[in-house]
């Protein structure tokens, strides 16, 4: 099975990546990006075959290390390999 996990950080929180891509957009003559969020994307390959099993795994890991709960908030998906 195949884990697909997708890390933002939360709204409200400032997000210099994203300003900065928007700055560098602006600057190569793109107009009208009023803002940006830069996310990651982690991809991981899960032996476990059971989805319910899989998704309480993959969200413990991203409690415990793949996202900062704090300031970050993740969606988790899953699809049969």
């Amino acid at each position: 099975m195949k884990a697909r996990v997708h890390v933002m950080l939360k709204a409200g929180v400032l997000d210099p990546q994203g300003e900065a891509v928007r700055h560098a957009l602006g600057s190569l003559g793109f107009e009208g990006v009023d803002a940006v969020r830069q996310g990651k994307v982690i991809e991981l390959d899960l032996t476990e075959t059971d989805p319910a099993k899989a998704e309480a795994e993959v969200t413990r890991m991203c409690e415990a290390l793949l996202a900062n709960t704090v300031i970050e908030r993740y969606d988790v998906e899953l699809e049969a390999s």
